[in-house]
């Protein structure tokens, strides 16, 4: 009976450790972003990738020892975390208490990858259309002065003066 209990606790406590790990990527993958660090956004991507299978895993693990505890206590099968803690007033304060802090950090989570979404996608919209101004003054051939200058098209003016 306990070794249960104590399961989900660790499990919970393992799950908060993710999340706050999880966090931290996306507030260097955000920070990445607005500085244009292309290789630290690669790795806190790389990071963030690594914490979400991490979570994942923790999450099979959680409701597998939620179902054990739910056909123990003679809980509905998707019994949730507070009523788990009802069936068992010993524990309601350590489980209440876990699962206060996991909705903090999930919500802190879903907040910054809302704005981190968002800076990413500016960014890409902005390449895109750099990208395009490129491929279209590069469409034009150009020809070589006496001096060995190439003549430019003048569809670079307006490149210029979007920079």
């Amino acid at each position: 009976m306990t070794a249960q209990i104590a399961e989900l606790e660790k499990i919970l406590n393992q799950q908060l450790v993710e999340h706050r790990s999880l966090l931290a990527g996306i507030d260097e993958h955000l920070g990445s972003l607005r500085t244009l660090r292309f290789d630290a956004v690669q790795a806190a991507a790389t990071s963030i990738e690594q914490s979400r299978t991490r979570v994942v895993m923790l999450e099979v693990k959680r409701r597998m020892v939620m179902q054990q505890l739910s056909r123990l206590y003679k809980l509905p099968a998707d019994a949730s975390l507070q009523q788990v803690a009802e069936a068992l007033p010993q524990h309601r304060g350590t489980l209440m208490k876990l699962r206060d802090q996991l909705k903090q950090v999930t919500a802190d989570i879903t907040r910054k990858t809302t704005v981190s979404s968002r800076v990413a996608g500016a960014m890409l919209g902005h390449l895109n259309t750099v990208v395009r101004l490129v491929a279209g003054a590069m469409q034009q051939a150009s020809v070589y002065t006496r001096q060995g200058v190439p003549t430019v098209a003048g569809r670079i003016g307006v490149m210029e003066a979007v920079g």
